[in-house]
């Protein structure tokens, strides 16, 4: 089972996704992107959560998306697999024009 992590150990491996923050119970971030776009930001992620067997809550707005993740198995806390998560989901964003 996944460990969590504290509230200084998500924020420091958050140290190099920009935009990404926590509450300590979950890391999420805010993105500003047309609202197609964004459909199609959610898809890809969609598919990045099926191969990784993790999902976040992924909210589709105007102009936005917003992404959130934590880990129900260990009672909502953040744990190493959230952060890889956020990382790969990082990494996509730009080719959807996300900022």
């Amino acid at each position: 089972m996944a460990e969590a992590l504290s509230r200084e150990q998500i924020e420091e491996r958050l140290d190099d996704l920009d935009g990404w923050t926590t509450d300590g119970r979950r890391i999420e971030r805010l993105y500003s992107i047309s609202h197609i776009q964004g459909a199609a930001f959610i898809m890809h992620v969609a598919a990045i959560q099926n191969d990784f067997g993790h999902h976040s809550d992924t909210t589709l707005g105007y102009r936005t998306v917003h992404v959130s993740i934590s880990s129900s198995d260990i009672g909502g806390y953040v744990a190493e697999h959230d952060i890889e998560l956020a990382r790969n989901i990082h990494k996509i964003s730009v080719t959807h024009g996300a900022q």
